[in-house]
């Protein structure tokens, strides 16, 4: 089965350079953080301070451009910080990045070597199609705050991705709801990997192939297919 993600007319009108590149994998095998999960979330980091060399991951042209699009939509980029800048900054840190689970960390490590936004989610727990869309406010995004689940509710024009229950994400890739994010016990995931011009689609791309051979190496067997890019220009 083939999950349908549909982007709106008002978000490619928002973003015109904007690319997505998805991976639909079945028979994953997940599990908590190893080893060697845990050495390429180290390489990745590696690979990071390499590319910027020396600037802050804000002053690289595909994290500016990010920032433009949230201030477009009408969030402040600075407090909250698209999925890639957040796993940067955190990269470059003397905490480091966070160690999740096997299949998070995989995807956090293409994220940070590449500086683009990727995200996963568990098939499973998604009802219906993923649609990015601009949301009226009235969209239900349960989360958890202080221990206990609570809902809120996206701004007006926000960017959000979302089921045909609620919200899985809020403004556009900044922070991803429960309900659907990878647990240990995942084995359908949904990986989505977005772009911004003046990142070449080609880069996306390759970050996808990257993606897609780490979860073939760790998951030997699973039903893997690379999507092709769907650009906004």
């Amino acid at each position: 089965m083939t999950l349908t993600l549909t982007v709106s007319d008002d978000v490619r009108a928002l973003a015109p350079g904007f690319t997505h590149v998805a991976i639909e994998a079945h028979g994953l095998v997940n599990g908590p953080s190893s080893d060697a999960g845990s050495g390429l979330l180290d390489d990745a980091a590696r690979r990071l301070a390499v590319r910027l060399d020396g600037r802050a991951p804000h002053e690289d042209p595909h994290m500016a451009a990010w920032r433009e699009t949230y201030t477009a939509f009408g969030s402040k980029p600075s407090r909250t910080r698209n999925s890639a800048e957040a796993l940067a900054k955190r990269a470059l840190s003397e905490a480091g990045l966070p160690r999740i689970n096997l299949l998070v960390d995989l995807y956090n490590a293409v994220s940070v070597a590449h500086l683009i936004p990727v995200g996963g989610e568990d098939i499973d727990r998604i009802e219906g199609g993923m649609r990015l869309i601009r949301a009226t406010g009235e969209e239900d995004f349960v989360t958890v705050a202080g221990g206990e689940e609570t809902v809120e509710h996206p701004d007006a024009g926000e960017v959000v991705w979302c089921d045909d229950t609620g919200v899985t994400c809020r403004r556009w890739n900044w922070r991803q709801g429960p309900r659907t994010r990878l647990t240990e016990r995942t084995t359908s995931g949904i990986f989505l990997l977005e772009s911004l011009a003046p990142m070449p689609v080609a880069e996306v791309t390759a970050a996808a192939t990257e993606l897609a051979e780490l979860l073939a190496k760790f998951s030997p067997g699973a039903d893997i297919a690379v999507r092709a890019p769907e650009s906004s220009a």
